[in-house]
């Protein structure tokens, strides 16, 4: 009997679970979720389905959350307790503030460096138009925060409504520290301030890292060094410390989850013995991808899954059916088309690298790629869909 040609590719549907609590048996809740979700809706799995649960239900499970003394103390111990150079942070409540009330405890003055015209991901101190009419160089100028304000007065954030400059000043001098806020790109100003620093930036923060040591800073750390072992009995995240965490409570923060490898090898275990199917499984956070009107890049974790099943490495090898119909079959059409293209695809090299019929296909880890549908699937409200399962993502016009 001859197989019925699928209809669908790519399905991402929202799992709803219960609410995760610490010490919960996270692998069995997830495969339990999914199977129940296929069950109440009829569909079925099958191989290569990927199975994504959010890092936030994972860092709750484990329990992995802190309290800004713990912050405190770790900067206190790792740079002096003195005045602290904080550079580059992102400009974000959920984000940052909570983890700068515990830096500022932690230290006797503060001298905040913020970049500009935006932060890290995109968020807007002051547009590039406002620069233009000042006639500031972005690159070299360094700005007091009463030249920031002569020339740029109040900027509130577009979305939140936030003048962030004053936010952060008052948080840091109701946290017990003295503050001063200046306005810089090359990490090296700071140490006209201060030579202990804790610089904040996320993906470049390798490069401040160097460019700060071999400028003379007699302590540099960034916010991957704060809190990377437990203090005072804490939370923490061995290969990220503070990256990639979020606002718990006002004084609590929940973190990055620790080494969870094993929790997506146990989903899949368990999938497999229910259904005989060999799916993938991943750990998600931050989609990766820019909102095109408020400039924000989405990336406010460290990376976008950290923790995957070994089917999940790579990048996409595909073709570009556009092109393949647009040049080399662009003679053909209807079946004889179709069989030209499927034939195409069923003969594709193991890798397409310079191949010009793959030419605008997404060359991004898969990870990144199904970790920001997984995002915009389950969004960060209030959709109860913590986990999400992707189906046919790996097929293909032939499939």
């Amino acid at each position: 009997m001859e197989q019925k040609e699928r209809r669908v590719g790519t399905v991402s549907r929202g799992i709803r679970c219960p609410i995760i609590r610490q010490g919960d048996d996270l692998a069995a809740i997830i495969a339990d979720s999914v199977l129940a979700a296929a069950e109440s809706e009829g569909f079925a799995l099958r191989d290569r389905d990927v199975i994504a649960a959010t890092e936030s239900i994972v860092a709750r499970a484990q329990g992995n959350y802190a309290h800004v003394d713990a912050i405190a103390a770790d900067v206190r111990a790792k740079l002096g307790g003195g005045t602290v150079g904080v550079l580059f942070p992102i400009l974000s409540r959920n984000r940052f503030a909570i983890c700068l009330r515990g830096i500022a405890k932690g230290a006797k003055k503060i001298v905040l460096m913020l970049s500009y015209p935006s932060d890290e991901v995109g968020n807007e101190l002051v547009s590039l138009d406002k620069l233009d009419e000042a006639g500031v160089n972005p690159y070299s100028d360094v700005l007091t925060l009463e030249k920031y304000r002569e020339l740029f007065g109040v900027n509130k954030h577009e979305f939140t409504g936030v003048d962030y400059v004053e936010y952060y000043g008052n948080l840091i001098r109701e946290s017990g520290a003295e503050v001063e806020i200046i306005f810089a790109n090359r990490p090296q100003a700071i140490l006209a301030y201060a030579d202990h620093v804790l610089t904040c930036d996320i993906h470049t923060r390798a490069r401040t890292k160097r460019i700060l040591k071999a400028a003379g800073a007699k302590a540099v750390c960034g916010l991957d060094d704060i809190l990377n072992a437990p203090v005072d009995g804490s939370g923490c995240n061995e290969r990220y410390g503070l990256l990639g965490s979020n606002k718990s409570t006002e004084d609590t923060v929940k973190l990055f989850p620790r080494e969870c490898k094993d929790l997506v090898l146990s989903v899949q275990e368990r999938i497999l013995k229910a259904t005989g199917k060999h799916v993938e499984v991943m750990i998600y956070g931050d989609g990766a991808f820019k909102d095109p009107k408020g400039k924000i890049w989405e990336l406010a974790d460290p990376v976008v899954s950290p923790a995957f099943t070994d089917g999940l490495i790579g990048t996409p090898n595909e073709l570009k059916l556009k092109y393949l119909a647009d040049n080399d079959y662009k003679d053909l059409s209807g079946e004889e088309l179709k069989k030209a293209i499927s034939d195409s695809i069923r003969a594709k090299q193991s890798n397409l690298v310079g191949n010009m019929a793959s030419q605008g296909t997404t060359p991004r880890q898969l990870t990144d790629l199904i970790g920001s549908l997984c995002d915009l699937t389950s969004g960060s409200g209030d959709k109860g869909t913590p986990v999400v399962l992707v189906q046919g993502y790996f097929d293909n016009y032939t499939t």
